[in-house]
């Protein structure tokens, strides 16, 4: 049983899966960063200095000030619903599956065109050999006669 687990743990497939793990969490890492610190920012300024990461509704009685932060409200006990945390997070979704659609549509793309050469190499004769070219030549010539 312990030898079945190696030859899976082991497996090409895998150790691929695993590296495409890791890599895709690094990947959402540096996505969720180019939202919350390249793309928002801009777009609250446009909108007035809204900080997208500080947009929330208090559910309970806490009294809040107007304009204050996230952490501060949770800190004096506010149960909020985060709804700029929320769109900083479907932005970073929709970028992500963007990309995404491009590397598979790439990946495809490559995919169909080494078909293709495969369907053309092998739809194509190959050429005789020199003693077939020979073999040919001399029949011919017995032929004449």
């Amino acid at each position: 049983m312990l030898e079945e687990f190696k030859k899976f743990a082991l497996k090409g497939n895998m150790v691929d899966l695993a590296i495409g793990f890791i890599l895709g969490g690094a990947f959402g890492t540096i996505v969720k960063s180019l939202v919350n610190d390249i793309i928002m920012p801009p777009i609250g300024l446009l909108m007035g200095g809204v900080d997208f990461a500080n947009l929330f509704v208090t559910l309970n009685d806490v009294q809040i000030a107007a304009g204050t932060t996230l952490d501060a409200a949770k800190e004096a006990g506010a149960v909020t619903l985060n709804y700029g945390l929320f769109i900083n997070n479907c932005i970073s979704f929709l970028i992500l599956a963007l990309v995404l659609f491009f590397i598979v549509k790439a990946i495809n793309t490559a995919k169909e065109a080494m078909e293709k050469q495969e369907e053309e190499a092998a739809a194509a004769p190959a050429e005789p050999s020199k003693q077939e070219v020979l073999l040919g030549e001399i029949r011919d010539l017995l032929e004449k006669s």
